[in-house]
């Protein structure tokens, strides 16, 4: 993310992140457990199967993809966060990775899925664009796919409605999906791309490879 203020935040955000995700019922984390659980669900998780986690976090959706057997490597550019997550889940690998900088040696392999919870609303819709170009053309195994689960609206006009709704707790400097925008942007460099709204705040995405 190349931004030190924001990793900052979420080194000092780590110790309480857990608790403050429980139980919300407004934005942004409205449906989180259940958007994560449609991204286990969507995979539907093999012991054969090479996950990457794209922002672990502490290791909540991780942590379900071990439970399955999958072998998992969990990328992060909070040491804090890592660091809770190398506890809940010791089966789990975990680096250090910041997106928008240089990627490690250890990255450069493909995986069966990549997945990634409440992240990508971080980056602006042209960098997520790129990153999902990279991610499905060097890292994503022939017939793999890319879940997304993150803080997103169906449309342009959704969001701005949200917008309204949640001014006061919209934060500016964040880039929330409009799926529309973002399915025609993915066709536009030969991605497909599919959107499911979850909750009033949180839907998933799915852009699959051809085998």
């Amino acid at each position: 993310m190349s931004n030190p203020k924001r990793q900052e935040l979420f080194d000092e955000w780590a110790k309480r992140y857990d608790r403050a995700i429980q139980h919300v019922t407004t934005f942004p984390f409205d449906g989180y457990d259940t958007v994560l659980a449609r991204i286990i669900q969507l995979a539907n998780p093999q012991p054969i199967m090479h996950i990457l986690d794209v922002g672990t976090g502490t290791g909540n959706v991780a942590a379900s993809f071990v439970k399955h057997g999958c072998q998992v490597m969990g990328i992060d550019f909070s040491s804090a966060m890592l660091a809770q997550a190398r506890v809940k889940v010791p089966q789990a690998q975990f680096l250090k990775v910041d997106l928008l900088g240089e990627w490690p040696q250890a990255l450069q392999q493909t995986f069966d899925y990549i997945v990634s919870a409440y992240v990508w609303h971080e980056f602006n819709l042209p960098t997520k664009i790129g990153l999902l170009q990279r991610f499905a053309s060097h890292h994503l195994k022939p017939g793999g796919s890319i879940i997304i689960g993150d803080i997103a609206f169906p449309n342009a006009v959704a969001h701005e409605q949200a917008h309204q709704q949640w001014r006061n707790h919209w934060d500016e400097d964040e880039y929330y999906w409009a799926a529309d925008e973002a399915i025609t942007a993915c066709a536009d460099v030969g991605l497909s791309m599919t959107y499911e709204q979850i909750s009033s705040c949180g839907g998933i995405f799915c852009i699959k490879v051809e085998a």
